[in-house]
């Protein structure tokens, strides 16, 4: 059985990612520092979950302990917002604590890492859906951060024989997704719509998003491990809806008569994104399988659980 690590194992995505590894018969092991994730994610899986920090230097010894013969890479900081208020935080966990990974990968002689990444590398799209070759020109330090070590992984390969493959995500949404953070429009939406309480939309809400479903997003981690190596892929379904009318399908969806209120556009903000995944189907015989309607029928569900519970 191959034993696979995955870095904030215990958060939104990354307890999806330890669940769809369990299905293909790996191992995986959990390291989680608990500032965003959360135990109950994973309480109900039977994995190792190692409470630790990937900016301290002793996780290097600690990922050679386990050998791995997979990492998946997807501790960070992920709020764009955050980034441009603290660069120096975002500096630390993205960068410096990926580094650390990829030292304790090369060394520990790891088969492959794959690297959680972001549609937040291209910056402003100059076309539409952006491919993997669009230009690279962050608009925030969290893009810049994710970009560096995209470069920082491509370098090590050349130094050190160590495999990757770069996974650019489009937005992610779904279960467990924290309705606190600056990141999830869905999540947040969801959380307001279970409360009864009227969103903010940032903008215009002409603003166009698109949405992948955490379960898709996870498969496509899955299928990276064994699919090519050494390249960079978009994970995403391929297609946009603006934020409005996002609102209006989830609007449908419970049945509600709020309406949004609407704010100022926040800095670093991409207007429009769409990723292009004809690329990432053939690489990792993948394709997302769950609607928008689906998956936020799903999405909104679990808000209205949690808020009985």
């Amino acid at each position: 059985m191959k034993k696979v690590l995955v870095t904030g194992g215990s958060g939104f995505i990354g307890s999806h990612t330890v669940e769809a590894l369990l299905e293909k018969g790996y191992e995986p092991i959990v390291i989680d520092n608990f500032s965003t994730g959360s135990r109950q994610n994973i309480a109900h899986l039977p994995v190792q979950c190692i409470e630790a920090d990937v900016t301290q230097s002793e996780i290097i010894e600690l990922i050679k302990q386990i050998a791995p013969d997979y990492i998946i890479h997807l501790a960070a900081q992920v709020s764009v917002a955050a980034s441009v208020k603290d660069f120096l935080y975002d500096e630390q966990v993205n960068i410096k604590g990926s580094l650390h990974v990829i030292k304790a990968a090369a060394e520990a002689k790891v088969e492959k890492v794959v690297f959680a990444s972001s549609a937040a590398v291209y910056g402003d799209p100059v076309y539409l859906p952006v491919d993997t070759d669009h230009r690279l020109q962050p608009g925030s330090p969290y893009g810049l951060t994710k970009l560096t070590v995209e470069r920082y992984l491509e370098m090590s390969k050349s130094l050190y024989d160590l495999d990757y493959c770069i996974l650019r995500y489009s937005n992610v949404y779904g279960p467990r997704q924290d309705a606190l953070g600056e990141g999830g429009v869905v999540s947040i939406f969801s959380d307001k719509f279970a409360k009864g309480e009227a969103p903010f939309i940032f903008g215009d809400g002409e603003q166009t998003r698109d949405f992948i479903y955490v379960g898709d997003l996870a498969a496509a981690n899955v299928a990276a491990l064994t699919a090519q190596s050494n390249v960079c892929l978009n994970v995403s379904c391929g297609d946009s809806i603006t934020v409005n009318e996002l609102f209006q399908t989830m609007k449908r969806v419970t049945n509600s008569h709020l309406e949004p209120i609407y704010k100022s556009q926040r800095a670093g903000d991409i207007v429009h994104s769409t990723l292009a995944n004809e690329k990432t189907k053939q690489v990792l015989a993948w394709e997302p399988v769950v609607s928008l309607q689906e998956g936020l029928t799903r999405t909104i569900s679990y808000y209205e659980q949690e808020l009985k519970a």
